[in-house]
Protein backbone atom coordinates (compact mmCIF):
# COMPACT_ATOMS: atom_id res chain seq x y z
CA UNK A 1 0.00 0.00 0.00
CA UNK A 2 1.54 3.33 -1.08
CA UNK A 3 1.29 6.46 1.04
CA UNK A 4 1.13 9.95 -0.43
CA UNK A 5 1.77 13.09 1.63
CA UNK A 6 -0.64 15.94 0.90
CA UNK A 7 -0.89 19.11 2.97
CA UNK A 8 0.46 17.67 6.22
CA UNK A 9 -1.48 14.43 5.85
CA UNK A 10 -0.72 10.99 4.47
CA UNK A 11 -3.25 9.29 2.22
CA UNK A 12 -3.25 5.59 1.41
CA UNK A 13 -3.06 4.91 -2.31
CA UNK A 14 -3.53 1.65 -4.18
CA UNK A 15 -0.55 0.61 -6.36
CA UNK A 16 -1.20 0.82 -10.09
CA UNK A 17 -0.66 -2.92 -10.52
CA UNK A 18 -3.27 -3.68 -7.87
CA UNK A 19 -5.74 -1.31 -9.53
CA UNK A 20 -5.36 -3.11 -12.85
CA UNK A 21 -5.63 -6.50 -11.12
CA UNK A 22 -8.92 -5.55 -9.44
CA UNK A 23 -10.35 -4.15 -12.67
CA UNK A 24 -9.28 -7.25 -14.62
CA UNK A 25 -10.79 -9.60 -12.02
CA UNK A 26 -14.12 -7.77 -12.03
CA UNK A 27 -14.21 -7.63 -15.83
CA UNK A 28 -13.43 -11.37 -16.02
CA UNK A 29 -16.25 -12.05 -13.56
CA UNK A 30 -18.60 -9.97 -15.72
CA UNK A 31 -17.59 -11.90 -18.87
CA UNK A 32 -18.03 -15.28 -17.16
CA UNK A 33 -21.43 -14.31 -15.77
CA UNK A 34 -22.89 -12.86 -18.96
CA UNK A 35 -21.55 -15.76 -21.06
CA UNK A 36 -23.04 -18.32 -18.66
CA UNK A 37 -26.40 -16.55 -18.74
CA UNK A 38 -26.38 -16.49 -22.55
CA UNK A 39 -25.25 -20.12 -22.93
CA UNK A 40 -27.90 -21.41 -20.50
CA UNK A 41 -30.63 -19.41 -22.29
CA UNK A 42 -31.34 -17.31 -19.17
CA UNK A 43 -30.76 -14.49 -21.64
CA UNK A 44 -32.84 -15.21 -24.74
CA UNK A 45 -31.31 -15.43 -28.22
CA UNK A 46 -32.84 -12.10 -29.26
CA UNK A 47 -31.52 -10.42 -26.11
CA UNK A 48 -28.09 -11.92 -26.80
CA UNK A 49 -28.12 -10.28 -30.23
CA UNK A 50 -28.97 -6.95 -28.61
CA UNK A 51 -26.06 -7.42 -26.17
CA UNK A 52 -23.66 -8.03 -29.07
CA UNK A 53 -24.88 -4.86 -30.76
CA UNK A 54 -24.42 -2.95 -27.50
CA UNK A 55 -20.78 -4.10 -27.34
CA UNK A 56 -20.20 -3.01 -30.95
CA UNK A 57 -21.75 0.40 -30.28
CA UNK A 58 -19.66 0.82 -27.14
CA UNK A 59 -16.50 0.43 -29.23
CA UNK A 60 -17.84 2.84 -31.86
CA UNK A 61 -18.81 5.50 -29.30
CA UNK A 62 -15.60 5.23 -27.27
CA UNK A 63 -13.44 5.30 -30.42
CA UNK A 64 -15.23 8.36 -31.81
CA UNK A 65 -14.76 10.00 -28.42
CA UNK A 66 -11.00 9.91 -29.07
CA UNK A 67 -11.42 12.25 -32.05
CA UNK A 68 -14.23 14.39 -30.65
CA UNK A 69 -14.01 14.51 -26.86
CA UNK A 70 -10.26 14.08 -26.42
CA UNK A 71 -8.87 15.62 -29.61
CA UNK A 72 -11.57 18.28 -29.93
CA UNK A 73 -12.37 17.72 -33.63
CA UNK A 74 -15.74 17.05 -35.27
CA UNK A 75 -15.49 14.22 -37.83
CA UNK A 76 -18.65 12.81 -39.38
CA UNK A 77 -17.13 9.87 -41.24
CA UNK A 78 -16.98 7.21 -38.54
CA UNK A 79 -19.39 4.93 -40.39
CA UNK A 80 -16.98 4.92 -43.34
CA UNK A 81 -14.15 3.53 -41.22
CA UNK A 82 -16.56 1.01 -39.73
CA UNK A 83 -17.51 -0.07 -43.27
CA UNK A 84 -13.86 -0.49 -44.29
CA UNK A 85 -13.16 -2.64 -41.22
CA UNK A 86 -16.36 -4.66 -41.68
CA UNK A 87 -15.74 -5.52 -45.34
CA UNK A 88 -12.01 -6.18 -44.82
CA UNK A 89 -12.67 -8.51 -41.89
CA UNK A 90 -15.59 -10.21 -43.67
CA UNK A 91 -13.60 -10.89 -46.85
CA UNK A 92 -10.71 -12.23 -44.78
CA UNK A 93 -12.98 -14.50 -42.74
CA UNK A 94 -14.70 -15.82 -45.88
CA UNK A 95 -11.36 -16.67 -47.50
CA UNK A 96 -9.97 -18.21 -44.29
CA UNK A 97 -13.07 -20.22 -43.37
CA UNK A 98 -11.11 -23.50 -43.70
CA UNK A 99 -8.80 -22.47 -40.85
CA UNK A 100 -9.62 -22.49 -37.10
CA UNK A 101 -12.02 -19.65 -36.36
CA UNK A 102 -10.47 -18.99 -32.93
CA UNK A 103 -7.30 -17.85 -34.67
CA UNK A 104 -8.73 -16.25 -37.79
CA UNK A 105 -11.33 -14.15 -35.96
CA UNK A 106 -8.90 -11.91 -34.00
CA UNK A 107 -6.61 -11.68 -37.04
CA UNK A 108 -9.57 -10.56 -39.15
CA UNK A 109 -10.51 -7.89 -36.60
CA UNK A 110 -6.96 -6.54 -36.38
CA UNK A 111 -6.63 -6.57 -40.18
CA UNK A 112 -9.90 -4.65 -40.48
CA UNK A 113 -8.65 -2.15 -37.91
CA UNK A 114 -5.33 -1.66 -39.71
CA UNK A 115 -6.96 -1.07 -43.09
CA UNK A 116 -9.40 1.39 -41.48
CA UNK A 117 -6.44 3.16 -39.82
CA UNK A 118 -4.74 3.38 -43.21
CA UNK A 119 -7.84 5.03 -44.64
CA UNK A 120 -7.87 7.30 -41.58
CA UNK A 121 -4.30 8.33 -42.35
CA UNK A 122 -5.08 9.06 -46.01
CA UNK A 123 -8.19 11.04 -45.09
CA UNK A 124 -6.82 12.64 -41.94
CA UNK A 125 -3.69 14.29 -43.38
CA UNK A 126 -5.64 16.67 -45.66
CA UNK A 127 -8.85 16.81 -43.61
CA UNK A 128 -7.29 17.78 -40.28
CA UNK A 129 -6.00 21.01 -41.80
CA UNK A 130 -9.61 22.15 -41.45
CA UNK A 131 -11.65 22.74 -38.31
CA UNK A 132 -15.24 22.71 -37.11
CA UNK A 133 -17.98 22.54 -39.73
CA UNK A 134 -15.47 22.29 -42.58
CA UNK A 135 -13.88 19.18 -41.06
CA UNK A 136 -17.32 17.66 -40.50
CA UNK A 137 -18.29 18.25 -44.14
CA UNK A 138 -15.09 16.85 -45.64
CA UNK A 139 -15.10 13.72 -43.44
CA UNK A 140 -18.76 13.18 -44.27
CA UNK A 141 -17.84 13.44 -47.95
CA UNK A 142 -15.04 10.89 -47.59
CA UNK A 143 -17.41 8.54 -45.75
CA UNK A 144 -19.92 8.75 -48.59
CA UNK A 145 -17.13 8.14 -51.11
CA UNK A 146 -16.18 4.95 -49.24
CA UNK A 147 -19.82 3.78 -49.28
CA UNK A 148 -20.24 4.51 -52.99
CA UNK A 149 -16.94 2.77 -53.82
CA UNK A 150 -18.05 -0.34 -51.92
CA UNK A 151 -21.36 -0.19 -53.76
CA UNK A 152 -19.85 0.05 -57.27
CA UNK A 153 -16.33 -1.39 -57.12
CA UNK A 154 -17.35 -4.77 -58.59
CA UNK A 155 -18.26 -3.20 -61.93
CA UNK A 156 -14.85 -1.49 -62.05
CA UNK A 157 -12.85 -4.58 -61.09
CA UNK A 158 -14.80 -6.89 -63.39
CA UNK A 159 -15.33 -9.54 -60.70
CA UNK A 160 -17.37 -9.94 -57.55
CA UNK A 161 -15.67 -8.59 -54.42
CA UNK A 162 -18.14 -6.71 -52.22
CA UNK A 163 -21.25 -7.74 -54.24
CA UNK A 164 -22.50 -4.14 -54.08
CA UNK A 165 -26.22 -3.68 -53.46
CA UNK A 166 -26.74 -7.46 -53.54
CA UNK A 167 -24.90 -7.62 -50.17
CA UNK A 168 -21.89 -9.64 -49.10
CA UNK A 169 -23.29 -12.92 -47.76
CA UNK A 170 -22.03 -16.13 -46.14
CA UNK A 171 -19.86 -14.28 -43.61
CA UNK A 172 -18.96 -16.60 -40.70
CA UNK A 173 -21.04 -15.50 -37.70
CA UNK A 174 -18.13 -15.61 -35.29
CA UNK A 175 -19.22 -12.77 -33.00
CA UNK A 176 -20.57 -13.98 -29.66
CA UNK A 177 -21.57 -12.23 -26.46
CA UNK A 178 -18.24 -13.25 -24.92
CA UNK A 179 -15.86 -12.07 -27.62
CA UNK A 180 -17.91 -8.92 -28.34
CA UNK A 181 -17.61 -7.71 -24.75
CA UNK A 182 -14.04 -9.00 -24.52
CA UNK A 183 -13.01 -6.78 -27.42
CA UNK A 184 -15.05 -3.88 -26.01
CA UNK A 185 -13.08 -4.21 -22.76
CA UNK A 186 -9.75 -4.44 -24.59
CA UNK A 187 -10.52 -1.33 -26.66
CA UNK A 188 -11.60 0.66 -23.59
CA UNK A 189 -8.43 -0.35 -21.75
CA UNK A 190 -6.15 0.58 -24.67
CA UNK A 191 -7.82 3.98 -25.06
CA UNK A 192 -7.65 4.58 -21.30
CA UNK A 193 -3.94 3.68 -21.22
CA UNK A 194 -3.24 5.83 -24.28
CA UNK A 195 -4.94 8.88 -22.78
CA UNK A 196 -3.02 8.47 -19.50
CA UNK A 197 0.30 8.42 -21.37
CA UNK A 198 2.29 11.46 -22.51
CA UNK A 199 0.79 11.01 -25.98
CA UNK A 200 -2.70 11.24 -24.51
CA UNK A 201 -1.77 14.37 -22.57
CA UNK A 202 -0.46 15.90 -25.80
CA UNK A 203 -3.78 15.13 -27.51
CA UNK A 204 -5.71 16.72 -24.63
CA UNK A 205 -3.51 19.82 -24.77
CA UNK A 206 -4.40 20.26 -28.45
CA UNK A 207 -8.08 20.13 -27.53
CA UNK A 208 -7.65 22.73 -24.80
CA UNK A 209 -5.44 25.15 -26.75
CA UNK A 210 -3.84 24.17 -30.02
CA UNK A 211 -1.74 27.33 -30.34
CA UNK A 212 -0.34 27.03 -26.82
CA UNK A 213 0.46 23.33 -27.22
CA UNK A 214 2.28 24.00 -30.49
CA UNK A 215 4.28 26.78 -28.88
CA UNK A 216 5.38 24.27 -26.22
CA UNK A 217 6.93 22.04 -28.89
CA UNK A 218 4.08 19.56 -29.37
CA UNK A 219 3.71 18.43 -32.97
CA UNK A 220 0.02 19.18 -33.42
CA UNK A 221 -0.10 17.69 -36.92
CA UNK A 222 1.36 14.38 -35.69
CA UNK A 223 -0.90 14.06 -32.65
CA UNK A 224 -4.05 15.11 -34.51
CA UNK A 225 -3.31 12.47 -37.14
CA UNK A 226 -2.47 9.92 -34.40
CA UNK A 227 -5.78 10.52 -32.63
CA UNK A 228 -7.71 10.36 -35.90
CA UNK A 229 -6.02 7.11 -36.98
CA UNK A 230 -6.52 5.53 -33.55
CA UNK A 231 -10.21 6.42 -33.74
CA UNK A 232 -10.44 4.87 -37.23
CA UNK A 233 -8.55 1.73 -36.12
CA UNK A 234 -10.99 0.97 -33.32
CA UNK A 235 -13.95 1.74 -35.60
CA UNK A 236 -12.54 -0.88 -37.99
CA UNK A 237 -12.47 -3.44 -35.16
CA UNK A 238 -16.10 -2.60 -34.36
CA UNK A 239 -16.91 -3.09 -38.04
CA UNK A 240 -15.32 -6.55 -37.97
CA UNK A 241 -17.42 -7.51 -34.96
CA UNK A 242 -20.50 -6.13 -36.71
CA UNK A 243 -19.80 -8.28 -39.78
CA UNK A 244 -19.49 -11.38 -37.60
CA UNK A 245 -22.67 -10.38 -35.80
CA UNK A 246 -24.85 -9.98 -38.91
CA UNK A 247 -23.33 -12.50 -41.30
CA UNK A 248 -24.33 -10.24 -44.19
CA UNK A 249 -23.18 -6.74 -45.18
CA UNK A 250 -24.86 -4.09 -47.30
CA UNK A 251 -23.37 -0.66 -48.09
CA UNK A 252 -26.66 0.94 -47.02
CA UNK A 253 -25.88 0.02 -43.40
CA UNK A 254 -23.01 2.53 -43.33
CA UNK A 255 -24.67 5.69 -44.55
CA UNK A 256 -24.81 9.21 -43.17
CA UNK A 257 -27.31 8.35 -40.42
CA UNK A 258 -25.01 5.72 -38.97
CA UNK A 259 -22.31 8.36 -38.40
CA UNK A 260 -24.91 10.65 -36.82
CA UNK A 261 -26.12 7.83 -34.58
CA UNK A 262 -22.59 7.25 -33.25
CA UNK A 263 -22.02 10.99 -32.76
CA UNK A 264 -25.29 11.25 -30.79
CA UNK A 265 -24.02 8.58 -28.41
CA UNK A 266 -20.84 10.56 -27.75
CA UNK A 267 -22.63 13.89 -27.30
CA UNK A 268 -25.34 12.37 -25.12
CA UNK A 269 -22.80 10.62 -22.89
CA UNK A 270 -20.55 13.66 -22.58
CA UNK A 271 -17.63 14.80 -24.72
CA UNK A 272 -14.43 13.42 -23.25
CA UNK A 273 -16.09 10.94 -20.89
CA UNK A 274 -15.50 7.27 -21.65
CA UNK A 275 -18.04 6.21 -19.03
CA UNK A 276 -20.59 8.57 -20.56
CA UNK A 277 -20.03 7.09 -24.03
CA UNK A 278 -20.52 3.58 -22.63
CA UNK A 279 -23.74 4.50 -20.81
CA UNK A 280 -25.14 6.33 -23.84
CA UNK A 281 -24.25 3.44 -26.18
CA UNK A 282 -26.07 0.99 -23.88
CA UNK A 283 -29.10 3.26 -23.48
CA UNK A 284 -29.49 4.24 -27.14
CA UNK A 285 -29.06 0.65 -28.31
CA UNK A 286 -31.39 -0.94 -25.75
CA UNK A 287 -34.09 1.75 -25.71
CA UNK A 288 -35.46 1.12 -29.25
CA UNK A 289 -35.52 -2.62 -28.49
CA UNK A 290 -37.33 -2.13 -25.18
CA UNK A 291 -39.91 0.03 -26.95
CA UNK A 292 -40.40 -2.41 -29.83
CA UNK A 293 -43.77 -3.46 -28.37
CA UNK A 294 -44.90 0.12 -28.95
CA UNK A 295 -43.82 0.11 -32.58
CA UNK A 296 -46.06 3.04 -33.50
CA UNK A 297 -44.61 5.33 -30.87
CA UNK A 298 -41.14 4.05 -30.01
CA UNK A 299 -39.24 6.41 -32.33
CA UNK A 300 -41.27 9.34 -30.97
CA UNK A 301 -40.32 8.40 -27.40
CA UNK A 302 -36.73 7.90 -28.49
CA UNK A 303 -36.64 11.38 -30.02
CA UNK A 304 -38.30 13.02 -26.99
CA UNK A 305 -35.72 11.46 -24.67
CA UNK A 306 -32.90 12.93 -26.76
CA UNK A 307 -34.55 16.38 -26.90
CA UNK A 308 -35.15 16.42 -23.15
CA UNK A 309 -31.55 15.43 -22.56
CA UNK A 310 -30.21 18.24 -24.73
CA UNK A 311 -32.46 20.79 -22.97
CA UNK A 312 -31.84 19.82 -19.36
CA UNK A 313 -28.31 18.38 -19.61
CA UNK A 314 -26.60 19.90 -22.68
CA UNK A 315 -23.12 18.86 -21.50
CA UNK A 316 -24.18 15.19 -21.65
CA UNK A 317 -24.94 12.59 -19.03
CA UNK A 318 -21.47 12.58 -17.48
CA UNK A 319 -20.02 15.84 -18.80
CA UNK A 320 -16.25 15.30 -18.85
CA UNK A 321 -16.27 13.05 -15.76
CA UNK A 322 -14.67 9.63 -15.95
CA UNK A 323 -15.27 7.00 -13.28
CA UNK A 324 -12.26 5.37 -11.60
CA UNK A 325 -12.82 2.22 -9.57
CA UNK A 326 -9.35 2.56 -8.03
CA UNK A 327 -10.13 6.14 -6.98
CA UNK A 328 -13.42 5.02 -5.41
CA UNK A 329 -11.68 2.25 -3.45
CA UNK A 330 -9.02 4.71 -2.25
CA UNK A 331 -11.69 7.13 -1.00
CA UNK A 332 -13.48 4.35 0.84
CA UNK A 333 -10.19 3.08 2.30
CA UNK A 334 -9.15 6.51 3.57
CA UNK A 335 -12.61 7.23 4.92
CA UNK A 336 -12.90 4.00 6.90
CA UNK A 337 -9.37 3.79 8.24
CA UNK A 338 -8.06 7.15 9.43
CA UNK A 339 -8.32 9.29 6.30
CA UNK A 340 -5.82 11.78 7.74
CA UNK A 341 -2.58 10.61 9.34
CA UNK A 342 -0.27 13.36 10.53
CA UNK A 343 3.26 13.33 9.16
CA UNK A 344 4.92 13.07 12.58
CA UNK A 345 2.89 9.92 13.31
CA UNK A 346 3.71 8.12 10.05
Amino acid sequence: MDKVKTGGAVYRRLPTGLRYLINTALFALFLITITALADNRVISYSDSKVLMLIAVNIILAVSLNVATGYLGQLPLGHAGFMAVGAYTSALFMRSASAYPGQLMFPLGLILGGLVAALFGLVIGIPALRLKGDYLAIITLGFSEIIRVVILNIDSVLGFKLTFGAASLKNIPTTTTVFNAFLWAGIVCFIIHAMMKSRHGRAILSIRDNEIASESCGISTTFYKTLGFCASAFFAGIAGGLYAGYLGILSPGSFGFMKSIEILVMVVLGGMGSMLGSIIAAVALTALPELLRAFSDYRMVVYSLVLIAMMIFRPEGLMGSYDFSLGGLLERLLNRKSAPLIKEDES
